[in-house]
């Protein structure tokens, strides 16, 4: 094994994730015994640390040794885009698999907090990975894993099976959960959702876990680890920034610029304000996470300019309200524009002042209660619900 091999191999990524408090020491034997390497295809497309962006192609047959190196390298790998519709080595339009990056993994099994003898089911198979290092834990009989996509279910059935693992692998909608394996003592997503799916409540024992990456509308994710009731409630806190891929079934069918402006140009006839709210104070993950549950049914997105100034968007989900804020580099008063019966920058400014008000929380002072009725998110306990606007 050369140099860069060892560095970028198993043992370097185990010092670093182990480094980081990632990777505990109870899953250290499985993480050597389910080598990630054996889980991804030899063409993927590395991710970054933090974010969603994707670089170019690393084939293994071309460059085994950057191949290597991204396997063993803290980031998420791109195996699929476009549902499969993708083809040659550029990068596709959506993501739509991955082998996800290492500490998510295993930060996430953390707060599955599994005990031998557990049954547990994963709702996206992926690789094949996640399930492989649960078969390894618990025991293959032990663990069930659902996937939409019947090619990605049987690449990571194979892979499973070349690792001599052999959990159930399930093609189905992972919204409905598996019944005929129900209960489980834990409930694990490996893909983010809008709701939480109340048949993984149902199919949970009382006392169990639901862990699973959960995102508004506008944006921002986190984990949330809900502990199930002997009512049928379940309810907890969010435990770290997350940043997966949506299920698929809970994508957002969102209208365009056009279906907003039906032809005509901006301003068209909106009205023209001014905030001192810069636009940059709105764009961090938590801050989108906030102002997501304050502001439902909204979306944005920008337009970049060469003076690195830019133009939030902001759109409703229903296409009868639009907002625009302008930010220019080194302003202290921003212009705005908004039209239609929601008046979205001053539902967005007031979020961010309720964010504010409150000590600007973290993720970890978030929570999630879910029970056949619904969902309701609150902050710091139960029964402090956050309310739309």
């Amino acid at each position: 094994m050369t140099v860069r091999e060892e560095e970028a191999g198993p043992s370097g990524l185990a010092f670093a994730l182990v480094a980081s408090g990632a990777l505990r020491s109870d899953w250290l034997p499985t993480y050597r015994a389910v080598p990630r390497e054996a889980f991804v295809p030899a063409r993927v497309w590395p991710g970054i640390p933090s974010g969603t962006e994707q670089n170019p192609l690393v084939d293994r047959a071309a460059d085994p040794e950057g191949w290597l190196a991204a396997v063993y390298s803290d980031i998420p790998l791109t195996t699929q885009w476009d549902d499969g519709m993708h083809s040659g080595d550029g990068l596709g339009r959506t993501p739509s698999s991955s082998n996800s990056q290492p500490s998510m993994v295993f930060g996430m099994l953390a707060d599955l907090d599994v005990q031998d003898g557990d049954k547990v089911l994963e709702i996206g198979a992926g690789t094949g990975w996640n399930a492989g290092l649960l078969a390894h834990r618990l025991g293959s009989e032990h663990i069930a894993t659902i996937e939409c996509d019947p090619e990605v279910a049987r690449g990571a059935g194979a892979n499973l099976r070349a690792a001599e693992l052999s959990p159930l692998v399930i093609v189905g909608d992972g919204r409905a959960g598996y019944a005929g394996g129900a209960p489980y003592d834990r409930v694990i997503a490996t893909c983010a959702v809008g709701k939480v799916p109340y048949p993984w409540v149902e199919q949970t024992v009382a006392g169990g876990l639901v862990v699973a990456p959960w995102g508004t509308e506008y944006g921002g994710e986190a984990v949330v680890r809900l502990t199930v009731g002997e009512d049928g409630t379940a309810s907890g806190h969010f435990t770290r920034s997350s940043a997966f891929m949506r299920l698929r079934q809970q994508r957002t069918d969102r209208p365009t610029h056009e279906d907003h402006f039906h032809g005509r140009q901006w301003p068209a006839g909106g009205r023209k304000t001014v905030t001192r709210l810069s636009p940059t104070e709105v764009g961090g993950w938590v801050e989108q996470f906030a102002i997501g549950l304050r502001v439902p049914g909204v979306f944005w997105s920008t337009e970049p300019y060469e003076d690195g100034g830019y133009t939030l968007w902001t759109y409703s989900l229903d296409a009868r309200s639009w907002a625009t804020a302008d930010y220019e580099p080194g302003a202290t008063e921003y212009a705005v524009v908004q039209s239609g019966p929601r008046r979205l920058w001053d539902e967005t400014e007031a979020a961010h002042r309720w964010w504010t008000d409150r000590g600007r929380p973290g993720f970890e002072r978030f929570g999630l209660t879910v029970d056949s009725a619904g969902e309701r998110a609150w902050l710091d306990r139960p029964d402090d619900l956050i309310r739309p606007q």
